[in-house]
């Protein structure tokens, strides 16, 4: 048996706008910072950002790094200095076990970090905090759409 379907113009429509098919979908970014208000800012700066959501928070370097494997993100934001492992540690991590995800470490240390350091751990930038989070969005676009540019889709040969 076979049934045929039958929509309004308006009914489709009206779908198509509900459903905004045409908006891309957002990148996924997890936060690692022990400290809350460090990630609150973030978080609620992050909120007016169109193409940028959180998909997570993470208070230390191991909560980090297992809420980065459950969550995948495509982006992680790391604070250089936290409890249980250092963010170097957890970059490391990270790029051996999800090598297409986008590591920034926002640090109050950023000039004693060197190019070497960043080059070892395999970080994608190193953000000083004192410049603030306005900073971190924009090379969170950047290195987002580089990175979505160099690396094929999961699965895809």
């Amino acid at each position: 048996m076979c049934c045929t379907l039958q929509y309004s113009v308006t009914c489709i429509e009206t779908a198509r706008k509900t459903l905004d098919i045409n908006r891309p979908v957002p990148k996924r970014v997890l936060i690692a910072d022990d400290s809350d208000s460090v990630r609150y800012a973030i978080r609620t700066f992050i909120k007016g950002v169109a193409e940028i959501e959180v998909c997570g928070e993470a208070v230390d370097g191991l909560d980090a790094v297992e809420k980065a494997i459950k969550l995948k993100p495509d982006l992680v934001l790391l604070d250089f200095k936290m409890p249980m492992m250092n963010g170097a540690e957890v970059a490391s991590i990270l790029k051996n076990t999800m090598p297409h995800v986008v590591v920034i470490l926002f640090t109050m240390y950023s000039e004693n970090i060197g190019k070497s350091l960043m080059s070892a751990i395999g970080v994608d930038a190193v953000l000083s905090k004192p410049d603030g989070i306005a900073q971190i969005v924009g090379s969170m676009k950047t290195l987002l759409a580089v990175s979505h540019k160099s690396c094929p889709p999961e699965g895809a040969a």
